[in-house]
Formats: structure tokens, sequence, C-alpha cells
């Protein structure tokens, strides 16, 4: 997390992993229910994630190609 590239894939991974944790019915309530804190968070890149998930797909897609062939 040391550049701007580091940044921006710690944040991509964030709002994937956490879409993808509020699919869970399980794991919704018990890590995503929270609104302040850490977990909130956790719940905000959640609802980021779901609600642009063509953009977020978009992202991660281009960035995968700046590390692999831009680096």
């Amino acid at each position: 997390v040391y550049s701007l590239d580091g940044l921006l894939v710690f944040g991509l991974l964030l709002v994937c992993t956490c879409a993808y944790l509020r699919k869970v019915p399980r794991l919704r309530t018990w890590l995503l229910s929270e609104r302040r804190g850490v977990w909130g968070v956790c719940h905000k890149a959640a609802v980021i994630g779901t609600r642009l998930h063509v953009a977020v797909s978009v992202s991660c897609l281009l960035m995968a190609f700046y590390i692999l062939v831009g680096k």
C-alpha cells in the first residue's frame, strides 16, 4: 500500500470481497449488519460493490491488465 497502485488494488479487493460476503446470508447478518467502525467500512464497501458492480468489475480488469502488462 506504499504506492497508488497498491492502494487501488487494496481498495478494489476490499470492495469485491465485501460485496461477495454480502451475498452469503449467514455472513451478511454477522459481519455486515454493523454500520459504524471497522465493520461499517465493510458495509459501505459492500454497498458500493453491489450498486456499482459493472464499474468495479471493469476497474478490476483494467487493474489486472495494468499490473500484468504495464509493470
